[in-house]
């Protein structure tokens, strides 16, 4: 058996991924609790909605067309890069060349962690990944395991919860690889505009920067406009040099198994992706690539798939509301980023959670055993005991202490009996 010093020390050192914490917590709650309290997931992002029929009956074609099954090629099919950019096309009007500007992916998530594996030059003075703060882990570690170092980039509620481009030094432009934006942002839920995006796109230019966007939520709001895209700088007459946009099916056509995903934007980049990715072998079956070609093709859908989660948040605001849970991001994604009431651990009924011993097991558990500030953790592992997962804020970097992360991913009578329970302590406040 190889000995722990034989590993990579960065696995140590990165700990935990925050969600497998999240799961192991969950376990142990259902544990102690048996089955007289069954949990309401409200936790990781993954969408519990049916996959629509449509998308289903095109994988079963696909998969009893191909009798003989072979290995998918690394650029995906034809077929399947004419379907992303139609659906650009139609989505934001930025028209794409299906060959040169487009790269099925499996999901959104292994491209984001692999993108710096392109893009770092450690040796030729490249070795800064910016990454958002709060902001999804795979940024950063996905940085650390190319061997680059992090910029991490605050956002701040009071500038919108965009990244302060200014406040980069011109050290770090220097340095700069890749720097990551994402919006509807997870965990803020906050959006950004066409203007926004141009901006961040011309300063990257500058230095000589890739501008990587993040929209696996793109087509996820609560109210307002439809998000922009980083791909609508295109119309503006730059091009889409140096931006490289990342979406997914998983959220926008509740297709989390299939992890179908796409990379569009500036051509040598997707090009430099093409090399790369034969040695890594991360292209989809080809059997889910006929059912994201159907996905990619159908809006309706997606309409309901928005009315859901609207529906969903209806049904849980009352309970959010009762506890003093202030909504504080924006109104993209299927998230909301909530601050802790102030006060909260007074309550009765946190203070009932917090002198059981199992409380702080959980605590310990979404923590990784760290012994700093736990404020949302503690707040999570109270909701736990009284039957609720939500995510502290905490695991998305130490900007997220004092909020919690709740995706309405759960089905319409669980959001409805979430807010019963939150009624239901709210009455001990």
């Amino acid at each position: 058996m190889a000995s722990a010093s034989s590993r990579n020390p960065l696995l140590r050192r990165s700990g935990t991924y925050p969600f497998a914490r999240l799961t192991q917590a969950r376990r142990q709650a259902e544990a102690a609790a048996g089955t007289t309290l069954p949990l309401v997931d409200l936790g990781a992002g993954e969408p519990r909605e049916p996959t629509p029929e449509l998308i289903r009956r095109a994988l079963i074609e696909a998969v009893e067309a191909e009798t003989v099954s072979s290995y998918p090629l690394a650029e995906g099919l034809p077929e399947l890069r004419a379907a992303v950019a139609g659906w650009v096309g139609r989505r934001f009007g930025t028209t794409l060349d299906p060959d040169r500007h487009v790269l099925p992916t499996l999901g959104s998530k292994e491209l984001v962690f692999s993108l710096p594996q392109v893009l770092v030059d450690v040796a030729g003075g490249r070795d800064l990944v910016g990454v958002p703060q709060p902001g999804y882990p795979v940024y950063e570690r996905g940085a650390r395991f190319a061997g680059a170092e992090v910029v991490e980039l605050p956002l701040l509620a009071e500038h919108g919860f965009l990244p302060d481009l200014e406040a980069i030094s011109d050290e770090q432009w220097s340095r700069l690889a890749l720097l990551w934006v994402n919006y509807p942002n997870n965990p803020t839920a906050a959006v950004a505009t066409r203007e926004w995006y141009a901006l961040a796109a011309a300063r990257c230019r500058r230095h000589g920067v890739v501008l990587a966007s993040d929209e696996a939520y793109s087509e996820l709001w609560f109210e307002g406009d439809a998000p922009d895209s980083a791909v609508q700088i295109a119309a503006s007459g730059d091009g889409l040099g140096g931006v490289l946009v990342v979406n997914t099916l998983s959220k926008r056509s509740s297709m989390p198994g299939y992890r179908s995903g796409f990379a569009a934007g500036d051509a040598d980049l997707i090009a430099a992706l093409k090399r790369f990715r034969p040695s890594v072998g991360v292209a989809p079956q080809r059997f889910v690539q006929q059912a994201a070609v159907a996905a990619w093709g159908d809006e309706q859908h997606v309409i309901e798939v928005r009315e859901r989660y609207r529906a969903k948040l209806a049904a849980l605001r009352p309970g959010l509301e009762a506890l003093g849970l202030r909504d504080a991001g924006g109104p993209g994604s299927f998230f909301r980023w909530l601050a802790l009431p102030t006060g909260w651990e007074r309550a009765s009924w946190a203070q009932d959670a917090l002198a059981d011993p199992e409380t702080s097991a959980l605590v310990s558990v979404l923590t990784d055993g760290d012994p700093g500030d736990r404020g949302s953790a503690a707040f999570a592992a109270g909701l736990l005991r009284a039957g609720l997962v939500v995510a502290p804020g905490a695991f998305f970097g130490p900007a997220g202490e004092g909020y919690v992360r709740v995706a309405l991913v759960p089905t319409l009578e669980d959001c409805a009996i979430a807010a019963e329970r939150l009624i239901a302590l709210s009455d001990d406040i």
